[in-house]
């Protein structure tokens, strides 16, 4: 191995990717750092697409690294943002109920948020719901007062700065194609050429599968890629949502369904759907990569997970086409809405790990082999979690790795 070869590749240069290699120089400053990233500037694709919500940790099962993350990473990101002046609006969520028949939920959110140790968290009643959200509509809600927004992709941004000021190298429009071991090393291959290093660590999102099957990761999960589009409410109309209003979880479909973000320049964006993406990086509805598509339809637990929830994905379908069936769900939340006061929005993708049996993988996961890590799941709230989950990357990769020990 050349003198001027990387101690470690991190390859990917979102949020997850950036955190990790920043972490690594905290812990090791003298190691030789590269970072790849495929497109031509850092925290493009899912960093760059996101709402920007710093989640409180509500939603996740207890003891899950998800509940972990989310709420150690809240409180690191929080710090980091007010050390570098990123800016951030703690605006709070409300949680509603819109039925009767939500509510035995919205109980168990909330015992579920005070696991989590989650501690601001309030049930309010009709009337002190509205008087938080006056255009609400619903008979019951959780809320959450320490939910916040941030730009995701400054705070990307930051962690690039402070990765290069440790003497790192980040390395654009160079994207990973696949590895080889030889001799004690690993050969990254590139669109640019071969890269000898000692590890690897793959913080891919949307490609994560592929690149942790080729280090050895079992065929047990597929990342199946869901596009959720957003309209914006006219800023004539944004009054009618303060900050955040969501939807009480329904276990009949795997998302979360839509919602209200009151947005860092006051954006009030109503959305995400959940649709499927005919390709990994297909942010509008006719992009279309064969491949993808191909590779989500050959996956034995996209069809089980389809069977499992067809009635619900129709609808969602339906919506996504049909702006006056997106409105009507929108109004079970703000009934004043109506159709001439939301325009066309932005739309993201969302990496999603997908077992063979056709269920969701609900929490981060990782894998490890001969000089690589590969993060092989880490849908929301990576963001959110990223300082956390970086430092947990970094733990993995120093027990796991023998070059990072």
């Amino acid at each position: 191995m050349s003198s001027n070869s990387p101690d470690v590749i991190v390859a990917g240069g979102g949020i997850v990717g950036l955190a990790t290699a920043m972490r690594l120089l905290q812990r090791l400053p003298r190691l030789r750092l590269l970072l790849l990233e495929k497109e031509a500037s850092l925290a493009t694709q899912q960093t760059g697409h996101n709402s920007g919500v710093l989640h409180a940790g509500v939603y996740y099962a207890p003891g899950s690294m998800k509940a972990r993350f989310c709420v150690a990473g809240r409180k690191a990101l929080l710090e980091f943002c007010a050390a570098r002046g990123i800016p951030v609006r703690v605006c709070g969520k409300l949680i509603v109920a819109s039925h009767a028949s939500e509510l035995t939920r919205l109980d168990e959110l909330f015992a579920r948020a005070r696991a989590n140790g989650v501690e601001d968290v309030r049930m309010l009643e009709a009337t002190a719901m509205r008087e938080i959200e006056p255009h609400v509509a619903g008979v019951r809600a959780l809320h959450v007062p320490s939910t916040a927004v941030v730009d995701f992709r400054a705070v990307a941004q930051a962690c690039a700065d402070e990765v290069r000021a440790a003497g790192g190298e980040i390395r654009v429009s160079c994207a990973v194609l696949g590895l080889q071991r030889r001799a004690g090393s690993v050969i990254v291959r590139t669109n640019t050429g071969e890269i000898e290093t000692k590890s690897l660590i793959s913080c891919c999102g949307l490609y994560a599968d592929r690149l942790a099957e080729q280090a050895g990761a079992p065929r047990d999960l597929r990342i199946v890629p869901f596009r959720g589009d957003y309209y914006a409410i006219r800023a004539s109309r944004a009054h009618l949502c303060r900050a955040l209003i969501y939807p009480v979880p329904d276990p009949r479909f795997p998302f979360l369904g839509v919602h209200f973000t009151r947005t860092l320049d006051g954006t009030v964006l109503a959305g995400p759907n959940a649709v499927l993406a005919f390709a990994r990086q297909g942010y509008e509805r006719l992009d279309l990569n064969p491949f993808d598509l191909a590779e989500t339809l050959r996956w034995p637990g996209f069809w089980r997970m389809a069977a499992r929830y067809w009635r619900t994905g129709i609808a969602e379908m339906w919506r996504d086409y049909s702006r006056h069936a997106y409105v009507q769900a929108m109004q079970a939340y703000l009934p004043a809405l109506t159709d001439d006061d939301v325009l066309d929005g932005p739309s993201g993708v969302r990496a999603q790990g997908l077992r063979p049996d056709g269920q969701l993988l609900d929490d981060f996961s990782f894998f490890a082999s001969e000089g690589v890590l590969a993060v092989r799941n880490a849908p929301s709230p990576a963001a959110t979690s990223s300082l956390a989950l970086a430092d947990a990357i970094v733990d993995e990769a120093q027990q796991t790795l023998s070059t990072l020990a």
